[in-house]
């Protein structure tokens, strides 16, 4: 077997080939050497082809609506870029640059139709590997993990801001108000006048408790205030890791539904080609 079509064997994207139709698309695979820095295509351009990277690594990333550039993968040996658009004949879904000296075969839309033409079977192989990388996607999709919040602001608070944290905490609970209910009463208690001429620290009106009870409320709201400070940093956290997942979400939707368009297009694509042999082998005489 050729180089190329043994190279073929390992990729995911050829697997349900066989032998015979391997050496045969081989056979119409361009070799190409790509500097690095080279762009393969960018996104929104037209897909015409197809690269198999035999050695060399490519970026594939696309940018969001904020100007953010987002990596998808590093494709290294044996991997396939822009399958997606070769197929479906749209616009390319994101941009793939070299990283790495690549060495990589190409193969054009019209190179895969003639393959096609004359391996009609190869295209229920294709929509089998695609709907591989389709489950795999989704599995994917479904075990994706996104950030926690909680761990991200947890993480970077320092000890003022544990402290904080803990104080705003304690003087929402009952116990800090049934500790302080206790501590007035005790107070209160002890400064009655229950013996004529007996001393009080603190008698009626209470202004020491009153100056306590001040001084407890300002430090008490400048550590609710941290607290609340900290709070609202985590929300923005919360805000922008909900906006991530979002976007995400919809756009691995966006990809399902392409995929699925895609396949059904091939799928009537190649039924109606094994009806026309049908019918041609019907009017053969002799049939």
């Amino acid at each position: 077997m050729p180089a190329d079509a043994a190279l073929l064997t390992d990729i995911p994207f050829f697997h349900f080939l066989d032998d015979n139709e391997r050496v045969a698309l081989a056979a119409q695979l361009e070799e190409v050497q790509l500097p690095e820095g080279q762009v393969l295509f960018n996104y929104g351009e037209p897909g015409d082809c197809l690269y198999v990277i035999r050695t060399g690594k490519a970026e594939v990333f696309f940018k969001d609506d904020t100007g953010t550039r987002i990596v998808l993968e590093v494709a290294g040996t044996g991997d396939v870029v822009g399958e997606l658009s070769l197929l479906d004949g749209g616009p390319r879904t994101a941009s793939v640059v070299v990283t790495e000296a690549l060495d990589a075969l190409r193969l054009d839309r019209g190179d895969l139709d003639q393959f096609l033409r004359t391996h009609p079977a190869a295209a229920i192989d294709l929509l089998s590997a695609m709907g591989r990388r389709l489950r795999v996607s989704a599995e994917r999709l479904r075990h994706t993990a996104s950030r926690n919040v909680n761990v991200e602001a947890e993480d970077k608070r320092t000890t003022v801001q544990k402290v904080a944290d803990w104080i705003a905490d304690f003087s929402g609970s009952i116990p800090f108000l049934v500790l302080h209910v206790a501590f007035f009463a005790a107070w209160i208690l002890l400064n009655v006048p229950r013996i004529p001429h007996a001393p009080m620290f603190d008698p009626f009106p209470y202004g020491l408790l009153t100056m306590v009870v001040s001084l407890e409320a300002i430090f008490l709201s400048v550590f609710v205030l941290l607290s609340q400070n900290r709070q609202a940093a985590k929300e923005r956290i919360r805000g922008d890791i909900e906006y991530e997942v979002n976007i995400k979400a919809e756009m691995e939707v966006a990809h399902l539904h392409e995929k699925v368009d895609l396949m059904n297009a091939n799928a009537a694509d190649t039924a109606a080609r094994i009806r026309r042999l049908e019918r041609l082998i019907e009017r053969r005489p002799g049939s």
